[in-house]
């Protein structure tokens, strides 16, 4: 498999001479009906209000094929090392099926037996914990669930969670993840400590500000006048089979991830299941995994016009590295994808964020966008204004839906809620891409601001699964066409090794100890 930089590609040449045309000069009412391709979990991608022509698109497709996009997907999913910087294989894919029925084996472990074992036990655990056979130490039932993690160990999980929230839950959930005490104390102040079970995340099981806030919880606990609580039975761990946590015997269980699978990219792992099983039962985690697999078996079309995550990945790139935008609104109407956007920031901008190829070398192209987003209508009253008549041309990703989850709603004014947000939604794509005129300046929209359209009947378990790997393997294909590693995450380590100077005075380093003079 060859590996190249971008710039020395013939179709990424013949994208910079070829010519242009606006969303304005191509957007019809045939092009918005013909343009939508089918993803999982019943869901569709709508590109027709993108810059791009069916010439556009053809020299696109030729470019995935010359880099070998499909190829190297297929190098991923057979376990190939693929994290080229930490040396290693990348198996999120794996956690929810085998997409091409081939044994992916590493360090003598049957890889998809691991992570079938894993789900097995998960299953097991939560249906005891919802049957009251496993109990909290003095003998009453658990009733909510607490994750300790951050980035990665929370992100996803809790977006996930949030965007279920229309199902029936068996337990509430809460979460744990800066290492600002407040954010602690806050969630255990509303806690009843008999009956929560707490999640610890960490799959190197050294990571500071999730040990830091297991010892605050804990210490909390003990100092409880409750009788016969004992700390450590109300709390579980997910982590490696390596780490310090693996070994704690005093735990009520332990559930396993590895090294295969990056922290962004472990939603679909212990690390989102235990709490998705615990709050809403195993077959909802179960929904979200085949909703997950189906769009991953999908993305394995050569044709864009029937991968969408291939095609939004090729369209991305277009309107970054052609177009020159910066940055990607991710605008979901649909309140219970809150915090989706926040989690699309750690997957696109962890993972393409990057200066250098995969190989260590500088590269002289522009990667990543800046990726940010809040729920519509919200966002219309907020930050809408630059994205319609700022200097500069935001693309915008919407997601919407027909149906709302709990089904409860008003009519008002001759319509319902859902109405008014799927107005609000199709109206917000007609006005970015085609403006309008007026003699007043200030009320004047230029227009041509691109967007596409994920949709679909309703959020449901298996949809957000698609949803989820939709981005995943979005961002995946980006990361080949920039000849990037996307599985690593360098950008974030020189922060931490500061910080611990910091905490450990520094050392001779007069510019660092002269911030911290300030806060410490």
């Amino acid at each position: 498999m060859e590996y190249v930089n971008l710039d020395r590609t013939k179709g990424y040449a013949e994208l910079l001479k070829c010519s242009r045309k606006s969303v304005k000069e191509l957007l019809t009412k045939e092009r918005i009906e013909k343009n939508s391709i089918a993803l999982g979990g019943g869901l569709k991608y709508n590109y027709a209000a993108m810059p791009v022509s069916e010439e556009t698109i053809g020299i696109l497709a030729r470019l995935a094929e010359e880099m070998d996009l499909i190829g190297k997907y297929k190098q991923i999913l057979s376990g190939e090392v693929m994290n080229t910087g930490e040396k290693r294989l990348v198996l999120h894919h794996l956690t929810r099926g085998n997409v091409l029925n081939a044994k992916v084996e590493a360090d003598g472990e049957d890889k998809e037996a691991f992570y079938s074992g894993e789900l097995a036990k998960i299953k097991e655990f939560s249906e005891k914990v919802h049957s009251g056979e496993i109990k909290g130490s003095t003998g009453k039932a658990f009733r909510t669930v607490c994750q300790i993690g951050i980035g990665g160990s929370d992100l996803g999980p809790r977006a996930l969670y949030l965007a279920l929230k229309g199902k029936e839950r068996k337990m509430n959930a809460e979460f744990i993840s800066n290492v600002d005490p407040d954010d602690a104390a806050e969630v255990i102040g509303r806690l009843d400590f008999e009956t929560t079970l707490f999640i610890l995340v960490s799959k190197s099981g050294t990571t500071q500000e999730t040990l830091t806030n297991r010892d605050l919880v804990l210490e909390t606990l003990k100092k409880s006048p409750i009788k016969g609580l004992v700390p450590n039975r109300h709390m579980v761990a997910v982590t490696s089979k390596t780490s310090p946590l693996a070994k704690d015997e005093s735990l009520l269980s332990s559930f396993f991830i590895d090294d295969y699978i990056g922290g962004r990219y472990s939603s679909t792992s212990a690390v989102g299941g235990v709490v998705l099983s615990l709050a809403y039962g195993f077959e909802t985690f179960r929904e979200l995994l085949d909703g997950a697999h189906e769009e991953d078996v999908l993305s394995l079309n050569k044709c864009p016009k029937e991968n969408g995550a291939l095609m939004d990945a090729l369209i991305g790139f277009y309107l970054r590295n052609v177009m020159g935008y910066p940055a990607t609104a991710i605008l979901p109407y649909s309140q219970a994808l809150s915090r989706f956007p926040a989690h699309l920031q750690q997957l696109d901008m962890e993972s393409n964020g990057k200066h250098v190829n995969r190989f260590g070398e500088k590269i002289s192209y522009v990667t990543g966008p800046v990726i940010f987003g809040e729920p519509g209508t919200n966002g219309q009253h907020s930050f809408y204004q630059l994205l319609h008549q700022g200097t500069d041309i935001v693309p915008l990703q919407f997601i919407g839906f027909r149906k709302s989850q709990y089904g409860m709603d008003i009519e008002t004014d001759g319509s319902y809620s859902q109405s008014k947000l799927n107005a609000n939604l199709s109206a917000q794509i007609v006005a970015f891409a085609l403006g309008k005129d007026d003699e007043n300046p200030n009320k004047e929209f230029d227009g041509n601001r691109p967007s596409s359209l994920i949709y679909g009947d309703k959020l449901t378990a298996k949809a957000l699964g698609a949803l989820l790997a939709h981005f995943e393997n979005k961002v995946m294909y980006q990361g080949f066409i920039w000849n990037l590693n996307s599985f690593d995450q360098e950008g974030v380590q020189l922060g931490k090794v500061l910080a611990k100077k910091v905490l450990k005075g520094c050392e001779g380093d007069e510019v660092l100890k002269a911030y911290a003079d300030l806060l410490i």
